[in-house]
């Protein structure tokens, strides 16, 4: 493995191995032989219907994922589908979630599709995408995911042919048989031809049918966020896809490596940085429950299943670790060097109490749907800053660009502006499907525009500061906050509303939302908080919290002043979790800090005690000081 610990061995890995030079394939398929010829009997992907310790699981070898993803991607093109069809996958996580993934991308271009999704979301991406195939679940008993998927495509006429994947193959003894008794009936509302996806794949050879040229294209859809109505859609390339499996390859696994990824395979967390990783390095790659994380019991087992599979990598998101911590390290974690955490900001508590509880090393990155997904990480080896997302990878170029009279203008050090990023993942002016998304996304034309605020330090790290985009970020979730607004909008009492993330320990940000009246509307919060509930489609959207106020805070020309609205949240979330837990210091103001964003200011109000405050405080991402009453 590189040496991964400072700026200075950033630079020399950029110097040994220089990209494309470097580049250790030129398509995914090319990447997953060269890996099974080198590690073909080693595991590969290991899926458990169930979250305990010793529940039946079903591994693949890399010779046997090899030969299932060969079957799919011919059977995806036995269906007409060409490098420039799409493959749309509705599904858990299971083995034919991955095999789908990959055979897709081999194909043609693969659109995973997050399952929560509502079906008019789910249609609108499938009509985008312009997708001729659907692999999803056969109805089964405690989802409905079948059936969304079946309203859905009735609005998406573009879909030729379903397969569906069934789970009653994982089931063993008398769940196998009740199963079907309880399975739902699924009334087809498609013209679509529906298949079985393992059976149909079972017919197709194990060595593929069709040429793969040695060429760079794109091989993945993956929407962004799951607001209602559109989400954008992100265009990934071969090349993206496979410096993403070079970092985890370069800098992290090797084959004798086993990792847990109880994250979902339709986000870019999953499926490019630890998928990818794994058929770069032969690692083994571990995913318990359907539902990974949210799955019925895996927190409460999830120490003993890194006992089982002898983990030596944790991948894990802030509410999740947060959900781990309120259980006992019950079994043997001796076997795990690293815990990466991504998709949303660690709170420092949260940090400091997850390496005293594991002895485990947990290092905080950062990365994007439009950018493949890596940008940074705290070095595995070197100093890990917390709160800061640590050093660019190898091959990424990050600057901090300020808008000034005269353009855009690079910033110096600690000067704060938008992150830009520049890298193999970058898809430079066509990131989005749809062409005037593009625009005015890159600043210098490579360099992709995040629409986070942040700021690097003088020894190179990278600090979020806040946002330039107002998206609300709920456990890595995006949010759109025009999505709340307008939906209450639409209520004839209300004549503005104010979307924003409040802090929550959990999450790291729940949407709430300020309400001003029309002049003289008499409703109530309960009212409109009902109404907000039957108006907005996302669950995840619907705001935690609503406030009615005589009049919302503006500017000049008459916008809504969200930093206030945001300073409001802060107070009123901190002195709540102060006040819960017994402590009588308080948030006496919010303020603005050039550096640290939004900073909460405390007053001790009398004997304090410090520590207590501060384990409470440091629960939440945005920072707070002593108030000096001097």
């Amino acid at each position: 493995m590189a040496r991964f610990a400072t700026l200075e061995d950033v630079k020399k890995i950029e110097q040994d191995q220089p990209w494309p030079d470097s580049q250790p394939a030129t398509t995914l398929y090319e990447l997953l032989t060269n890996t099974t010829n080198a590690h073909g009997s080693r595991n590969a992907i290991t899926f458990q219907l169930f979250s305990g310790a010793t529940d039946p699981a079903e591994t693949l070898t890399w010779t046997d994922l090899h030969a299932r993803v060969t079957q799919a991607a011919n059977l995806f093109r036995s269906l007409g589908v060409g490098p420039t069809d799409t493959i749309a996958y509705i599904l858990p996580n299971c083995n034919e979630t991955a095999v789908t993934l990959l055979g897709g991308a081999v194909a043609g271009i693969v659109n995973p599709i997050n399952p929560l999704l509502e079906p008019e979301q789910i249609s609108s991406i499938l009509r985008e995408t312009n997708a001729k195939v659907v692999v999803t679940l056969k109805a089964f008993p405690k989802t409905d995911v079948a059936q969304k998927v079946a309203e859905a495509l009735a609005d998406a006429p573009n879909v030729t042919t379903v397969l569906e994947v069934d789970m009653l193959r994982y089931l063993t003894g008398l769940k196998k048989f009740i199963v079907p008794l309880l399975r739902p009936k699924n009334p087809v509302s498609h013209s679509a031809n529906v298949l079985s996806f393992n059976a149909e794949c079972a017919k197709q050879p194990t060595t593929l049918a069709f040429e793969d040229p040695k060429e760079d294209r794109v091989a993945c859809y993956f929407h962004t966020g799951g607001t209602t109505g559109m989400p954008k859609v992100a265009q990934h390339k071969y090349s993206g896809m496979i410096y993403n499996g070079w970092i985890g390859h370069t800098l992290l696994f090797t084959e004798q490596d086993n990792l847990i990824c109880p994250l979902p395979l339709f986000h870019v967390f999953a499926c490019h940085v630890i998928l990818m990783a794994s058929v770069a390095s032969g690692a083994h790659v571990v995913f318990p429950t359907p539902q990974g994380y949210r799955g019925e019991g895996v927190f409460d087992n999830f120490w003993k299943l890194v006992e089982r599979w002898q983990i030596s990598f944790i991948i894990t998101v802030p509410t999740a670790i947060a959900a781990m911590m309120q259980r006992p390290v019950n079994a043997d974690v001796s076997t795990v060097k690293t815990a990466f955490s991504g998709s949303a900001p660690l709170p420092v508590e949260l940090f400091n109490r997850f390496e005293k509880a594991t002895g485990v090393t947990l290092i905080e990155g950062y990365g994007l749907t439009e950018a493949t997904c890596l940008v940074s990480c705290n070095p595995v080896e070197g100093e890990k800053k917390i709160g800061s997302i640590g050093v660019p990878f190898p091959h990424t170029d990050v600057k901090i660009v300020c808008e000034t009279p005269g353009g855009p203008t690079e910033c110096g050090p600690d000067a704060i502006g938008e992150i830009c990023i520049s890298n193999p993942g970058v898809f430079a002016g066509q990131t989005y499907t749809e062409v005037e998304k593009n625009k005015d996304l890159f600043y210098y034309n490579d360099y992709l525009r995040t629409g986070d605020l942040g700021r690097i330090d003088d020894d190179g790290y990278l600090w979020i500061t806040g946002r330039a985009k107002d998206l609300i970020i709920r456990g890595g979730h995006n949010i759109d906050p025009a999505e709340i607004e307008e939906a209450l909008a639409g209520h004839e009492a209300v004549a503005f509303a104010g979307a924003i993330g409040q802090p929550d320990a959990f999450a790291g940000e729940l949407p709430c939302v300020y309400v001003e009246l029309v002049d003289g509307a008499q409703v109530t919060e309960a009212d409109l908080m009902a109404y907000a509930s039957e108006h907005i489609h996302e669950r995840a959207a619907i705001p935690k919290h609503l406030e009615l106020m005589d009049e919302l805070p503006k500017t000049a020309v008459g916008k809504i002043f969200k930093p206030d609205l945001r300073k409001m949240a802060i107070t009123r979330i901190y002195n709540g979790a102060l006040e819960k837990a017994g402590h009588s210091a308080r948030v006496v103001s919010v303020s603005e800090d050039k550096k640290r964003g939004l900073v909460a200011h405390i007053a001790r109000n009398g004997e304090a005690d410090e520590d207590g405050v501060k384990t409470v405080l440091g629960e939440f991402t945005r920072p707070w000081d002593w108030h000096d009453a001097a």
